[in-house]
């Protein structure tokens, strides 16, 4: 409001200044009054003096605001590298860091600037410089190490792998933890696992883990070690370890077979009783593929169907509560709960199984929809009963990447698959879960 008033009284003094200069002209071309022109000449110095001060005023307001602008963008810095840093912590407090010595060689959808960096920073002439890796092999300086405190130092050439996306478990948080716990000795803690949680985290998150929540449950100082494996997306019965000596025991006991599992499994179509061997093909990704007949190289799946018994359909109510995904099966009335013994202990081998022989798992939103589009178009999947005879290794190689492209996505939270029991030496130690959630009353 001060600068508009401020321009108009500018203004005004600028139209005097130039009817003064005029009638001085004309004054002077023919002078009629001396005390006129010397009027006139004061009103154009006085017009003049007043332009002036306006436009210093201006250049003030300017240096003024262009200060406060600094003054914000500096603060708005500021602000960011605050976020930045904290953002920084709280990735490596979720396990989210990694560094070596030397960087590991670029995967092949590098690009010609990082592979410039690369040998940049991995010549001989500059390793030879660097006092950590001294007494190393090249092999042992780019193994990764979890950076596990902020205040962490780490040397000029180091490589850093920051996961800026973890993978997040926000149900581990809305757990009765306490409550999940089966048994506590001096060696091994048994817990039952909720769905939709990591056993002991992933690469990128480590800190919302079921042996995380447990130690703290259970008000523990040293953290609670992972012994064995169990699906995100399964609840039951998993062993964690009290200390280093006893992970290695419990490890022995698996690889000697002296662990024995039990599940129960929900499934959208009657099992057989009996063994079931499937052979699952040797790549660590999912969907796991697996064939009815022997394939060279293809390790053998086994499991045995004690039981199977019709149950009714989970209802709506106990869908929603326990975010089961609607995966398009047909016929959503009856469910078949069967008793598994697990034979061998392959990722995703209960659910590939049951899957191949057209009885998914009840909201196993990756198998149950490949299970759906064979039941459709038989032989559709190129490892199945009605598998096509394939003229070329480009047709069959087709065939697969079609069949993997049936397959959905991992389970958000729950399917149908709970480890229900545990035991290990003859049964000496034997501990089971609770009710599995398709059998609970909703209140």
């Amino acid at each position: 409001m001060l600068l508009s008033a401020r321009s108009t009284i500018t203004s005004t003094w600028w139209l005097l200044g130039l009817l003064g200069v005029q009638i001085l002209v004309l004054l002077h071309v023919n002078p009629q009054s001396q005390m006129l022109y010397t009027l006139l000449l004061l009103l154009l110095l006085m017009a003049t003096l007043n332009i002036i001060g306006y436009f210093h005023v201006l250049q003030t307001m300017a240096c003024q605001e262009s200060n406060t602008w600094l003054s914000q963008k500096v603060g708005l810095f500021k602000n960011i590298s605050v976020k930045l840093w904290i953002f920084l912590r709280y990735l490596i407090h979720f396990g989210a860091v990694y560094y070596a010595l030397v960087c590991p060689k670029p995967p092949p959808s590098a690009t010609e600037e990082q592979i410039r960096i690369f040998k940049e920073f991995t010549a001989p002439s500059v390793l030879r410089k660097r006092a950590s890796i001294k007494g190393k092999t090249i092999r042992e300086a780019q193994k990764t190490f979890r950076i596990t405190h902020g205040d962490q130092f780490v040397e000029t050439g180091t490589y850093l792998r920051v996961h800026v996306h973890p993978k997040r478990f926000p149900r581990c948080y809305e757990i009765d933890w306490k409550s999940r716990i089966i048994a506590v000795s001096e060696s091994y803690v048994v817990l039952d696992k909720p769905a939709g949680t990591s056993v002991g985290g992933t690469t990128d998150n480590i800190e919302e883990s079921c042996a995380t929540f447990a130690t703290r449950a259970l008000g523990l100082t040293t953290p609670l070690k992972t012994t064995h494996q169990i699906d995100n997306c399964t609840e039951g019965c998993v062993v964690l370890a009290r200390t280093k000596e006893y992970c290695s025991v419990f490890h022995g006991k698996i690889r000697e077979k002296k662990v024995k599992k039990l599940y129960l499994a929900l499934a959208a179509a009657p099992v057989p009783i009996g063994i079931i061997a499937h052979y699952m093909r040797p790549v660590n990704m999912a969907p796991r593929l697996i064939s009815e007949e022997f394939i060279k190289g293809w390790n053998l799946c086994q499991l045995e169907v004690l039981e199977c018994k019709e149950v009714p359909w989970p209802n709506a109510v106990i869908e929603k509560k326990y975010c089961v995904e609607d995966c398009g099966w047909p016929s959503q009335h009856i469910a078949y709960e069967c008793k598994i013994n697990l034979l061998t202990g392959r990722t995703h081998q209960i659910r590939a199984q049951l899957a191949a022989c057209s009885a998914p798992l009840v909201g196993d939103s990756m198998y149950m929809p490949a299970a759906i589009a064979e039941m459709s178009s038989p032989g559709l999947n190129p490892f199945g009963k009605y598998k096509q005879n394939y003229t070329s290794e480009t047709d069959e190689a087709m065939a697969v990447t079609e069949w993997i492209e049936q397959h959905g996505k991992e389970p958000n939270v729950v399917i149908g698959l709970q480890a229900c029991q545990i035991s290990w030496d003859d049964g000496e130690h034997m501990y089971e879960a609770g009710s599995p959630w398709w059998r609970c009353e909703i209140a």
